[in-house]
């Protein structure tokens, strides 16, 4: 069982405490996950052990408060608001202080750290070292997700090549997690073989008000990054595969396959065209910023459909369950929207 937020566990932590007494109560074996940004870790982190809860992460973003003070507007603590350098020194202080006593308590810990490029990318191998120094087992590097109206919307979103490339570099000082999926909270399953869906009990909970089936429908999408549908179909070596459920858009997982188009055209890789087209046939819809004839073709003859575009995964995924639901064709040639403008 793992308490992640929204907001942070320590904040609130009578009720969380009183959380993990209640599900203790009934399962005694179970193993408890916390995440925490680590303000408050330094006192809970012995009441922490005593609880049993045997998995902590802590996130930590910056160590140089100059970096840090980009990074959070502000700290909370003890009743007084700290900003700017000076919030970020204490957030600091008070995380690597809770790190070093949880782990001399005997959690595992785990430091999260999302890489916000031009900001705090060049230090996260410092960050990992002072987490190793601390008492970390390993670390999560995470790429930035930009969401619109959030205050780092403009900041660009790692690349696959980036974060592996960093990944790489700080697996020399601690081990690395690769297996990191977006978090839902509402999650049922592996992360493998997520199977919220079919957890609910009720045989008519996958239908509306108006009869219509609601059951997660998948989509895939062609993204250097997992955030723009940016790429072509045939020059990407995995897709990330979305479900849309009741107009929600979640991601599921991302599917490696082989590309078949060389850098310069050349997309007579008929082999691996029929290995992309058997990783995808349980999809709707495909969405790519281009994709050649004969591969929407072929997956037409599947039952599965390609569209054309360039926005946000999430955006693309949504319009292309509207056009399924409303039963339109897949988009012409005058609304393709040319990639990387």
């Amino acid at each position: 069982m793992g308490i992640a937020g929204p907001g942070d566990a320590l904040a609130e932590w009578e009720t969380a405490a009183a959380a993990i007494r209640l599900v203790r109560a009934a399962d005694p074996e179970i193993i408890f996950c916390l995440s925490t940004n680590g303000l408050e870790l330094p006192e809970r982190a012995e009441e922490l052990a005593a609880l049993g809860v045997s998995h902590l992460s802590v996130t930590i973003n910056a160590l140089d408060p100059r970096a840090g003070k980009r990074i959070y507007q502000y700290v909370d603590y003890r009743g007084v608001r700290y900003r700017g350098e000076e919030a970020a020194a204490l957030l600091l202080e008070r995380q690597m202080r809770g790190l070093r006593l949880a782990a001399k308590a005997g959690l595992v810990c785990k430091v999260n750290i999302v890489f916000l490029k031009g900001i705090n990318g060049d230090e996260i191998p410092s960050i990992v070292k002072a987490a190793k120094n601390a008492g970390a087992a390993m670390t999560n590097i995470m790429r930035f997700i930009p969401v619109e109206e959030n205050l780092f919307y403009g900041i660009p979103a790692a690349s696959e090549e980036e974060l592996a490339a960093l990944r790489k570099n700080c697996a020399a000082i601690l081990p690395q997690m690769y297996h990191c999926r977006q978090c839902r909270a509402d999650a049922i399953g592996t992360l493998e073989h997520d199977i919220s869906s079919r957890w609910t009990g009720d045989p008519e909970a996958g239908k509306t008000a108006r009869g219509e089936n609601t059951a997660p429908r998948l989509f895939a999408a062609a993204s250097s990054g997992g955030v723009l549908v940016d790429e072509h179909f045939g020059r990407v070596s995995a897709f990330y595969v979305y479900e849309y459920s009741g107009g929600e858009v979640r991601f599921r997982e991302r599917r490696e396959v082989g590309r078949f188009c060389g850098e310069t055209g050349g997309c007579g890789r008929h082999e691996r065209l029929g290995a992309a087209l058997a990783a995808l046939e349980d999809c709707e819809a495909v969405l790519a910023a281009m994709i050649g004839e004969a591969p929407k073709l072929a997956l037409e003859k599947r039952g599965v459909a390609a569209y054309v575009s360039y926005d946000s995964i999430e955006n693309a995924v949504r319009r292309a369950a509207d056009r399924k639901i409303q039963n339109c064709p897949e988009t012409t040639a005058s609304e393709q929207i040319p990639p990387k403008l």
